[in-house]
Parts: C-alpha cells; structure tokens; sequence
C-alpha cells in the first residue's frame, strides 16, 4: 500500500528540510539527530517566544523566525559558545502557506547566517496563540562556560550595545504616545522596530567572553532585573552609574525630551546584549577584543561586597529609587 504524506509531512518537506542540511539531521526522516563528539562541552538553551507577548499578530513572519532563533543564539554568547545546531517546535493555529515559506525564508538565512544548521524538532496545531519554540546547542571548550556566577567585588561590569531601543520598539508598534516625537523621524522609528522585531546577538564576541569575563548573561528581561540576579548567583552588589547607561541617538532624544524615562529603558526587554563582568586588569583586552569584533560596548561601574541589590546612581551618586527592575511573565 502507497503511504499517503500527511499534512504535517508535507509541511515538514516543503518548509524545513531544505533547511536540515546538517548530515546529523538525517533530511529530518528520523526521530532525533546526531551532534558529532568532540572535545568540546555542549552548551544548552532552550527559549519560546508566543504571539501577543514577545512578539505581534502582524510582525512579519521572516522577523518572528529570525527573533525565535536569535534569542538563543544570544544565549549561547554570553556563555562564550559557537552555535552548533537547533530543534525547532511550531504551534500554528493553521497551515498558511505564505506565511510559511515567508518563515522558513527567514529562519534559513540565519541558520546558515550564524552556522547553526536546524536539526529537527515538531510542528503541532492549536485553537490559541502561535508559538515558536528553540533549543540550540553550543560549543565550548571544556570546562569554559561562562556562568551567571563567578563576579568578583571590584571587577567592571560590562554591557554591549545599546539599552531600551526594543522597548521603544514595541511602544512604537502598540502606538504608545511617548514615542510620538519620533513621528517625523521614520529612519529613527524604523531602527527601534527593528530593534525589537530582530535582536542581534553577539555571536562574534563569545570568544572574548570566555576568555575574560567572570560572569555573564545576556539581557532579556531589562538590565536593571537581569544586573540583579547576576549579582544574585554570584552573592555580591554592584554600583552603577545610571549616566553611563547607553542609549542610542533615537532614545537619547526621547529622553532629552522628558517623553520617556531612564527606568523604562532599563527595565524593558529585548534588548539581547551581552551583560558581564570583568576584571580591571582585564578591560582593556576585552575593549579591544570588542573593537576587532565591531560590537560597542560600555563600563556601567563595579561589583563590590553585600548582598544587598545592585545600587544605580544618578548624577549625584545617590541611589535612585527605582520602581521596576525588568520584565516579568507572572
């Protein structure tokens, strides 16, 4: 008797094995794929973004694809791992086509963009909200992940690119008014959505990483909340200098403007830079590693003893009282 594909085969086919060109993926015939051994540790993360919450109805399929997979590939970089495959799982309320191959676009560029081939993974239906589920795999050599833990008092914190344009990003999408002074910029608007829509990890900065850094994260829930539980794993405080935050050109003018404070843009998520520590001996090799990398980054000040939160300053040096430290689920 001729099997007949069903519509989940055929989905599989169209869309995602053109993808699996890994020979560990088997075409995506087989129930699981093989990562070859090696010296290296393996590195595990696992991120889902849902519709309504970490992105919107109408983003584009191509920038949900490229956000579900660049979250995790965020992940493996502030551990110090080189990407080295993903299972992806798809919760679709319908077989929309367009929309499909649209995704499959997106996801494939950067699969191949990052060097993290799809290794299989599950598509199912639902009556409620899409979801796009990732687990990635990364390498390190032995022994040399990077852990939210191992801060030291006196090492500088660290943090790349920019803080608060994906918040800004989404206000603009959800037609926020704080952000209606940027209405005659559209390059500015554009930037910020695209901020938000495609995070860009810092790949090219996990060797640095595991070479100096004492403890890192990446920020996805807000600096000011993801600070504090890094500072949390590693049992000790920071002092930082809220001036030092940085911002980029779009969001400086909104706040030169009064129409949106500091602490929404410490306190918001998505922004998928790299947070870590480092020792003072150590800042100016990591500077310039970054500099080879092309990726900015910044001194936001220090980790020092206690187990009290991380303190941000303001201009002063007083404490500011901040009414929100990151974005939570529950």
């Amino acid at each position: 008797m001729i099997r007949t594909p069903s519509g989940e085969d055929s989905l599989i086919a169209r869309y995602f094995k053109p993808l699996a060109t890994d020979p560990g993926a088997f075409g995506l015939v087989d129930d699981a794929a093989i990562i070859p051994a090696s010296g290296d540790d393996l590195v595990v993360n696992t991120d889902a973004i849902v519709e309504g919450v970490h992105y919107l109805p109408d983003d584009p399929p191509g920038t949900i694809a490229r956000k579900a997979l660049r979250v995790n590939l965020s992940d493996l970089a502030a551990k110090g791992a080189v990407p080295a495959g993903f299972l992806l799982t798809l919760v679709l309320r319908q077989k929309d086509e367009a929309w499909l191959a649209a995704f499959a676009a997106g996801l494939g560029e950067d699969a191949a963009a990052f060097g993290c081939p799809l290794l299989g993974g599950d598509t199912v239906s639902t009556p409620g909200p899409v979801m796009v589920s990732v687990t990635a795999w990364g390498r390190v050599p032995r022994g040399r992940m990077v852990h939210r833990f191992g801060a030291r008092p006196g090492d500088r914190v660290m943090v790349t690119g920019t803080i608060g344009d994906a918040a800004l990003g989404l206000r603009i999408l959800t037609g926020k008014a704080e952000t209606a002074a940027l209405d005659a910029d559209p390059a500015a608007r554009d930037m910020l959505i695209g901020r938000y829509r495609v995070p860009q990890p810092r790949c090219g900065l996990a060797a640095a990483v595991r070479d100096y850094a004492t403890a890192a994260m990446d920020v996805s829930d807000g600096l000011a909340g993801d600070l504090t539980k890094l500072c949390a794993a590693s049992s000790v405080s920071a002092d930082i200098a809220l001036s030092r935050v940085p911002t980029s050109s779009a969001a400086a003018r909104l706040l030169a403007a009064g129409s949106v404070e500091l602490e929404t843009l410490i306190s918001g998520g998505d922004d998928y830079e790299i947070l870590c520590t480092v020792p003072a001996a150590q800042c100016e090799a990591f500077r310039a590693a970054a500099e080879t990398a092309q990726v900015a980054l910044t001194d936001l000040g220090t980790i020092v003893e206690g187990a009290h939160p991380p303190r941000f300053l303001d201009g002063q040096g007083r404490p500011a009282a901040l009414t929100r430290l990151s974005y939570s689920h529950f």
